[in-house]
């Protein structure tokens, strides 16, 4: 990938090209902002971070900034100035600026730096921060590759239901506040990597893009985490509103897991059996089930207690499925 270095001093643009050179990066260096739009909107898709100095002649680093973000949202912005007063950080900070460094800059910390604000940048939304310390190592992480993981899919039984009788405001509160914001912190407190929202289904990662051993047992005791905060969440209103009632299907397998997408929008997720799997057992759990497939369920017998299910043949698969369901930890 490619990083725009913008200066006004040659020293400068020389010494972090052959920096981050040496890292791996392509690097175009030019010396105004005019220059750096003129190669940010030729060469959009190929570009990963733009770093640019706040002080120069003309169109300043913190303007050069903000129109390259116009240009392309998903590109990394990061400020490079001799001039760090508080009030330039903040306006840096506010622009939506997505790093800040220094002059004179250590070598070590300028390319320690730039991968830091780019995995951050495609991924703070979606991983914990123990998942983003061990990918701010390795940035060749985020990269498309087949591995294996553990898929979680959980959803909401009777939504339909349920929105079609509850006013709009009343249920955009009960979603992001008692659904959306504890499950997915879970997912989170259990190093697993918030994919998406489908709905209001969630989709969580295990495994990918950071791996262990452990990846299957972590998406059950998320499961079951999350089982149980939907379950104290209801029993705290006594019964005398709507309830939430859940179920969940967590498949294991290969995947293609990476950053997939278009220059106007990109993310981190998976394809494969195994999310097209964990899928069809989210929708065949009843509330308060969390499903599992075989090979999950080897990966995890030891440590919790589950017990075979009788469910109808899985739809699209050509090969009928032995599902469990887990009962709880051993």
């Amino acid at each position: 990938m490619i990083v725009v270095v913008v200066d006004d001093e040659e020293g400068v643009r020389r010494s972090v090209k052959r920096v981050l050179e040496r890292d791996g990066y392509g690097v175009v260096a030019v010396e105004d902002g005019e220059r750096a739009l003129g190669v940010v909107r030729e060469r959009s898709g190929d570009i990963e971070t733009v770093i640019s100095d706040y002080k120069m002649p003309g169109m300043d680093g913190l303007e050069t900034l903000i129109a390259i973000g116009r240009i392309n949202p998903e590109i990394t912005r990061i400020m490079l100035t001799g001039y760090a007063t508080m009030e330039s950080a903040i306006e840096a900070v506010n622009a939506g600026i997505d790093g800040f460094l220094t002059k004179p800059f250590d070598n070590l910390e300028l390319r320690a730096k730039v991968r830091e604000y780019n995995v951050k940048k495609r991924l703070k939304q979606f991983v914990s921060e123990p998942v983003l310390m061990e990918l701010q190592k390795d940035r060749s992480a985020l990269m498309p590759r087949r591995l294996t993981a553990s898929i979680l899919f959980c959803d909401i039984r009777d939504f339909s239901a349920l929105a079609s009788t509850v006013a709009p405001g009343e249920l955009a509160e009960l979603l992001n506040r008692f659904y959306f914001s504890p499950l997915d912190r879970i997912i989170y407190e259990h190093q697993g990597t918030l994919d998406k929202h489908i709905g209001d289904g969630i989709m969580g990662i295990f495994g990918a893009p950071v791996s262990g051993e452990d990846d299957a047992l972590r998406a059950v005791r998320c499961a079951l985490e999350m089982r149980g905060a939907m379950t104290g969440w209801n029993e705290a209103r006594g019964g005398l509103e709507r309830e939430l009632s859940i179920g969940i299907g967590i498949a294991t397998g290969e995947v293609m897991a990476g950053v997939f997408g278009s220059p106007m929008k990109k993310e981190y997720t998976a394809f494969g059996h195994a999310v097209n799997l964990a899928s069809r057992l989210e929708h065949l759990a009843g509330g308060g089930q969390v499903l599992i497939c075989p090979e999950t369920y080897e990966r995890v017998k030891g440590r919790v207690e589950a017990k075979r299910e009788e469910t109808p043949p899985i739809k699209g698969l050509n090969e009928r499925v032995e599902v469990y369901s887990v009962l709880g930890l051993k």
